[in-house]
């Protein structure tokens, strides 16, 4: 029988977790989009046709979970938000291990960025360690495109 593959999300914040080279582990992630509003602009004198043009983009924020975050580090900079955010460029790693060979999919960058949500660990009554996960949500200005 092969082994199954475990796919993961690795968040990277270089200026918060010195001492590690990485934040957390998390197996879900959500907000991974872009949109454009679309503004409609009626022309004078044409009423059979609405002109379409994009408007602002919108950036969901991130959300992580069912994950363990590395260093106390990451929670030091979620409580430093109430006096003022901290901006900061994070990465997130796509990745998948099948055996004992793990793979990095794809990498995400994105620029002031900063925490607005996190929850612990939930401990039910029969679920072990594998089963806590934390969650994080993580605002930010936008995807990082290397130019």
């Amino acid at each position: 029988m092969a082994p199954n593959f475990v796919h993961y999300v690795v968040l990277e914040i270089p200026n918060i977790t010195p001492n590690t080279s990485f934040a957390g582990v998390f197996r879900s992630l959500s907000g991974l989009e872009l949109s454009f509003d679309v503004l409609e602009y009626l022309e004078g004198g044409n009423n059979e046709t609405v002109c379409r043009l994009p408007g602002r983009m919108r950036y969901p924020n991130l959300v992580l979970e069912w994950g363990m975050v590395d260093d106390e580090m990451l929670l030091k900079w979620f409580a430093q938000t109430r006096a003022g955010a901290q901006l900061q460029e994070i990465t997130l790693t796509l990745a998948a291990t099948q055996g004992n060979v793990s793979t990095e999919i794809r990498k995400f960058s994105f620029t002031d960025a900063f925490p607005v949500h996190w929850a612990g660990p939930a401990l039910a009554g029969d679920g072990g360690p594998g089963d806590w996960g934390e969650r994080l949500e993580i605002a930010h200005s936008g995807l990082k495109l290397d130019a």
